[in-house]
């Protein structure tokens, strides 16, 4: 299977071509978003973080930032920074073109003189690379050079049963194919997680997917809390979900059934192609973040309740089995498999119909989210204040 993309200099495969407006800390967010409006092919995201943090945050926060610009859907960026945050714009831009060979062009709004001033040079600077950005002609490329990104939020019974297994149908399809699937949230492997690790390709990721469940409890025990007091969260308890270990079992199963060749760490590239799960958070915006910053060209997102989320970089693919949920928000979800639910469409036939609708998206096909130009972006902090 082959898909029109985007060859890039590192080798890998875009399915768009953005020019990324990328604010080095909070303090620069805005002047972004500004200057991404007045730019045909710009997108920008919104940062909450960046600066007067701990290292290990900080560490974080720039690992996000520099796999944001590394991600093959994006061509080429603008960076603004502040002027005063801890990573300057200047190192920030020569990190990315090290990696990457992309254009990259920066400005600190304290340097330039204000917000006007880096509005003006900037928006210049991004036109210039939309326009070369431009005349990137779409090339044919193998399947295998998609590395799609597997989430689930607002789940409800209907997630466990019908949409998961259908999207872990598509990861196994693909892994099939050659190509590479991610599936995160590790939060919401405690209670499954001797289940998942199972598919551990050896005893040392066997191992880890076990040990990393075991230390996020002991985490949370240290600072007087329990995963189980936010998980599952109301929503999911209103659409039939009890506990979390329900909620686990429904949740792996989104990640097929091939086995997995690497464990990752938060916002980490993968080295490896197949089945692979990143140790995230539970809270979906910030594992789709870092599987963004971890180079995904595609996201595809099931949900029983329903949610609007999007991402600027990464087209974003919502999927329901509740049929209600899709009849209510059809203008949020793109694909209905409450068929399976009402025993019209086969688990396997699902999994059909999901490599469609991915391939179309890799060929350029609109996710809803993508179309309103929904970007959403969360950053889960290493340390914490409890």
């Amino acid at each position: 299977m082959n898909f029109y993309g985007y060859k890039r200099r590192d080798g890998r495969a875009g399915i768009r071509n953005h020019v990324l407006i990328l604010p080095t800390c909070a303090c620069g967010s805005e002047t972004t978003r500004i200057v991404a409006s007045q730019v045909r092919g710009a997108v920008n995201i919104i940062f909450n973080t960046g600066c007067s943090d701990v290292a290990a945050n900080t560490a974080l926060s720039q690992k996000i930032l520099t796999g944001f610009a590394c991600n093959p859907n994006v061509y080429g960026v603008v960076i603004i920074g502040l002027g005063c945050e801890t990573v300057p714009h200047a190192k920030l831009r020569g990190k990315i073109q090290a990696m990457t060979g992309k254009p990259v062009v920066s400005f600190g709004i304290q340097e330039e003189g204000g917000t006007l001033k880096t509005i003006e040079r900037a928006v210049r600077a991004a036109r210039d690379l939309a326009a070369e950005a431009a005349l990137q002609q779409k090339e044919l490329c193998d399947i295998s050079e998609l590395l799609l990104g597997i989430e689930c939020g607002g789940s409800d019974a209907t997630s466990g049963i019908a949409s998961n297994p259908a999207v872990g149908e598509l990861s196994d399809k693909l892994v099939d194919l050659g190509a590479s699937t991610l599936m995160s949230e590790s939060i919401e492997w405690i209670g499954g997680e001797h289940v998942l690790a199972r598919r551990a390709a050896t005893p040392e990721l066997h191992n880890r997917i076990i040990q990393i469940c075991a230390d996020y409890e002991a985490h949370l025990k240290a600072a007087g809390q329990d995963c189980r007091a936010g998980q599952p969260t109301p929503g999911n308890k209103d659409g039939g979900l009890s506990t979390i270990d329900e909620k686990s079992l429904g949740c792996i199963r989104k990640g097929g059934t091939r086995p997995i060749v690497e464990v990752l760490n938060q916002a980490e590239r993968p080295t490896k192609r197949g089945a692979i799960v990143m140790d995230t958070a539970g809270y979906d915006i910030s594992s789709v973040t870092s599987m963004v910053a971890a180079g995904c060209n595609a996201i595809i997102f099931t949900t029983g309740r329903g949610t609007p989320t999007g991402n600027a970089i990464v087209p974003v693919l919502k999927v329901t089995a509740n049929a209600k949920t899709y009849s209510w928000m059809e203008d949020n979800i793109d694909v209905d498999l409450s068929g399976i639910i009402a025993g019209s469409l086969t688990i396997g036939d699902a999994g059909d119909l999901l490599l469609k609708k991915i391939h179309d998206v890799c060929n350029g096909r609109l996710t809803k989210a993508e179309a309103y130009g929904f970007s959403d972006v969360a950053v889960d902090h290493v340390c914490r204040f409890v």
